[in-house]
Parts: structure tokens; C-alpha cells; sequence
């Protein structure tokens, strides 16, 4: 799953997600990244895993999806996109969905892009 640009970096991102199996999202991920969610800061894999690893018990059969991306910086070792996320899964037994905004900070490491930071916030 090695990403050789930050749009195929973003790509397998979303697939891997899908998988709900960290050991593919973990690759797409630099160690030492940190990420924001609405209700927590989180760094490195093994509170990432801890955190993604709940909210796939929680969202059973969860589908994520990005779109709308804009590329708002785009350098040799360093590339920031913005995003509309959307979610879709059942929690105790009932359908539910989500959508919020995303950022994703990529960093390019031994012509391998991988996520360093990511920021996810629901608009009010």
C-alpha cells in the first residue's frame, strides 16, 4: 500500500478504513501522526489503533466516505487537503449517518506519502 503520490496516499486511506483492519490503515499513517477528533486528541498507532478499533465496534458495518477534495498545498515532501466526510453504519441494531469536514496533513518519507495530522470537526 505504498502511496507514491498524496492522492493516492488519500485513496488507499479510504479504502483502508473500510477494511476496518488497522494493520491496513497503519500504513498509511506516519508513527509519530496526530490527529483531532471532535472528542479527543490521539498520537501515534497505538492510541490510533485503540481509536479507530471503538469506533468500529460502535459503527457496526460502517461505510466512510470522502469527497469534495481540495488540495490546498502541494509540495515535494509536505501536502494539505480539505474534505467533506460522510459516515453510514448501524449502532445498537439502528441506521445512522454523520458528515463533517476534514484536513489531513501528508508527509512524504522515502518517496512514500502517509498521514502525519488529521483534523476531522462537525460543523454546527
Amino acid at each position: 500500500m505504498a502511496a507514491s503520490t498524496p492522492q493516492e496516499a488519500l485513496k488507499e486511506y479510504e479504502k483502508a478504513t473500510n477494511s476496518h483492519l488497522f494493520e491496513n490503515v497503519s500504513e498509511l499513517i506516519d508513527v509519530n501522526a496526530i490527529y483531532y477528533f471532535s472528542d479527543e486528541t490521539v498520537h501515534g498507532h497505538e492510541q490510533l489503533k485503540a481509536y479507530f478499533e471503538k469506533t468500529w465496534d460502535t459503527i457496526q458495518d460502517e461505510v466512510y466516505t470522502i469527497k469534495d477534495v481540495n488540495w490546498i498545498a502541494l509540495g515535494e515532501t509536505i501536502a494539505v487537503c480539505i474534505y467533506q466526510f460522510h459516515w453510514i453504519g448501524n449502532i445498537g441494531g439502528n441506521r445512522r449517518e454523520g458528515s463533517g469536514r476534514g484536513t489531513n496533513v501528508f508527509k512524504r518519507s522515502n518517496q512514500v506519502w502517509k498521514v502525519i495530522h488529521e483534523h476531522l470537526s462537525i460543523p454546527n
